[in-house]
């Protein structure tokens, strides 16, 4: 078994835990950085389609917000959360998108009345990946969660 600490290492946003174990590769959060970036956190050392399963320890963006993302890159594996978590994420990054689309927009607005480059948006299929990854990945725990081949007697 082996543990690298993705995010949160130093401070308590962007939560992303990586566990190795018996060949295959869990994710404990996937958080997205909130406010003033003091510490980077390291990339993550796999490929997204090389993660078996997240375990989601709760809604908030600071431990979910990058699954888009981990989706977009190719994770097609599954989340584990129990079902307030899996409800209120939904929730959460339907909003995070808002936010991020309509920031983007206001930076761009602000850019070019600088004379610079718009910036980048997401495109709306991009930041609605958060829902369908919720609504379609995610495993409510049950009381007794079944624990991933392995894992049994680590």
């Amino acid at each position: 078994m082996k543990i690298t600490f993705v995010g949160a290492a130093h401070e308590v946003t962007g939560s992303c835990t990586l566990l190795e174990l018996a060949g295959e590769n869990y994710l404990i959060d996937r958080g997205m950085e909130q406010g003033v970036d003091i510490y980077e956190n390291i990339p993550l050392p796999v490929a997204a389609k090389d993660v078996s399963a997240v375990f989601l320890t709760h809604a908030h963006i600071d431990h979910a917000g990058l699954l888009p993302q981990l989706y977009k890159d190719g994770f097609r594996g599954k989340i584990y959360a129990t079902p307030a978590t899996c409800s209120l994420a939904d929730v959460m990054l339907r909003d995070s998108a808002n936010i991020q689309e309509s920031e983007a927009a206001w930076k761009t607005r602000k850019a070019e009345r600088a004379g610079e480059p718009p910036v980048e948006r997401k495109r709306r299929g991009e930041v609605q990946y958060g829902t369908k990854l919720v609504s379609g990945r995610c495993r409510r725990a049950r009381r007794r969660a079944s624990v991933p081949a392995g894992m049994a007697n680590a």
